[in-house]
């Protein structure tokens, strides 16, 4: 890609500092070099002094400004959002459930789904979607899962360089007999050369950029023969390149996965014993993880992505976010689309909060939590397990940079890291007549600092406070207008 011409953004930064800080930086500079990249910040800059600043203590003579500001708005910058588990060709399905729960809903309204992307024209028409949805909703970073079709996957690859979104893209892989004659890979070895053609093609593509980074991705353990989860367990070890897969997601999917490898300890173990259990591996929903699985997931340095929206949806169980957080696993979110309703990070953002409320109230997880009998003892640690707005957007933001490798690239505005940005508005206060004001859900009123009014961002918000997106520096949705 050509260089950029180097950029200050001006107006009010906020991002998190760590798991339970945000920092909110008014009237701040942050200049963006021509690769992208975050060469300063600089805070409480006056305006009438920042050209002399810039060129002055950076040296930088020719720059763009790029402003968004304005006294009778609250808009700010924050960093780009980052899905950690994302089915791209699933978007069509997205809100369709019926009365399923996981392992009938695949059967019943994903293989189908998923089949007829073997048409490239249909590939083509559902991933320009999910992509531009994706970046409409400030969704910078996206690890996508598609379908086991070689063109398709290279398609989806294809679609995200060309709109420049930073995508982890995985082919799926598929051998067991869970799935239909249909819709599966023909054995273990066909699967592995055409994961292979993926990797190669991507790796083509991306040119060592880092935009498009191929991923290992075994559908999940029932889906797969031991020999093709070997088989990826083997083409890690060989090339390092990162993994996704889904783990205890639902109950009756754990009594599959001892059915079919009786001679594992657990679910974890499966992934463990065939090489996939790795600091770059990604694990979707672990709602029902035992404590010595957590412990191997935590020694062996994996990650967790956290969906709430499709846990509660397709009724499969609650993360127990909290937990893996004190065990000092990593975790992110993941809008796991279709069992997830929404392509929208925030929209999970906001359900991590409110499933993290219902589990202090749910008599057997409050047993699990704590055996504390007295009553004041209980209630100070279930109130314990509920998620922050700071710690949301953290697990939205740096808790997902963490999962995907990125923590020292995206995920927050410090120098060195790339410029991954979003501009959020939330529009003017309510008129006086009533009749005016807002923006989207978020209705502001006068008397809202700076945290009332991200907490009414991430329970109310929506794409329509999202007005410009960018990813290592380059415009990739929405504009200054």
């Amino acid at each position: 890609m050509a260089p950029l011409q180097p950029a200050v953004y001006v107006g009010t930064f906020i991002h998190c500092v760590s798991l339970t800080e945000l920092e909110i930086g008014k009237n701040g500079a942050i200049g963006v070099d021509e690769k992208g990249v975050i060469a300063f910040v600089e805070r409480d800059v006056r305006e009438d002094a920042l050209g002399r600043l810039v060129q002055e203590k950076y040296a930088w003579k020719d720059w763009n400004l790029v402003k968004w500001q304005d006294e009778e708005s609250a808009a700010f910058f924050f960093p780009g959002f980052i899905d950690t588990h994302i089915h791209a060709p699933q978007l069509p399905n997205a809100g369709i459930f019926g009365k399923s729960t996981l392992l009938s809903w695949l059967q019943t309204y994903t293989f189908p789904l998923e089949s007829s992307l073997s048409s490239p024209p249909v590939a083509q028409r559902v991933y320009t979607r999910i992509v531009a949805s994706t970046l409409r909703n400030g969704t910078t970073t996206a690890s996508y899962f598609a379908t086991t079709h070689v063109s398709a996957t290279n398609i989806l690859a294809q679609i995200c360089h060309a709109k420049g979104q930073r995508a982890f893209v995985g082919r799926c892989n598929m051998d067991s007999a869970l799935h239909p004659e249909y819709y599966k890979d023909a054995s273990p070895a066909q699967a592995l050369r055409d994961t292979q053609e993926t990797v190669d093609f991507i790796q083509k593509l991306d040119r060592g950029a880092g935009l498009v980074t191929p991923i290992l991705t075994p559908r999940f353990a029932p889906s797969c023969t031991s020999e093709l989860l070997q088989g990826l367990g083997d083409m890690h070890k060989a090339t390092n390149l990162p993994i996704q897969t889904h783990v205890s997601e639902n109950t009756a999917e754990l009594a599959l996965v001892a059915s079919l490898f009786p001679t594992h300890d657990s679910y974890v173990h499966v992934y463990d014993a065939h090489g996939l259990l790795t600091p770059k591996t990604v694990l979707a929903h672990a709602c029902h993880l035992s404590s010595a699985e957590v412990k191997i997931v935590k020694n062996r340095g994996s990650s967790v992505s956290h969906c709430p929206v499709s846990n509660s949806y397709l009724g499969s169980g609650m993360c127990p976010v909290r937990e893996l957080l004190e065990e000092g696993v990593g975790v992110g979110l993941g809008t796991d689309v279709s069992g997830g309703w929404s392509c929208s990070v925030l929209v999970a953002a906001r359900e991590a909060g409110g499933v993290s409320r219902l589990r202090t109230y749910v008599e057997e997880t409050g047993a699990r939590w704590s055996a504390a009998t007295d009553d004041e003892t209980r209630e100070r640690e279930r109130e314990q397990m509920k998620l922050s707005i700071e710690e949301c957007l953290y697990l939205a933001t740096r808790g997902g940079a963490g999962c995907l490798g990125l923590e020292k690239t995206v995920g927050a505005f410090e120098v060195g890291m790339e410029w991954d940005a979003q501009v959020v508005d939330l529009g003017r206060l309510v008129s006086v007549d009533g009749e005016g004001g807002g923006m989207g859900g978020v209705e502001l009123w006068g008397q809202e600092g700076w945290e009332e009014r991200l907490a009414k961002w991430v329970h109310c918000g929506d794409e329509r406070n999202t007005k410009a997106v960018w990813v290592k520096g380059r415009l990739v949705s929405g504009g200054m207008g």
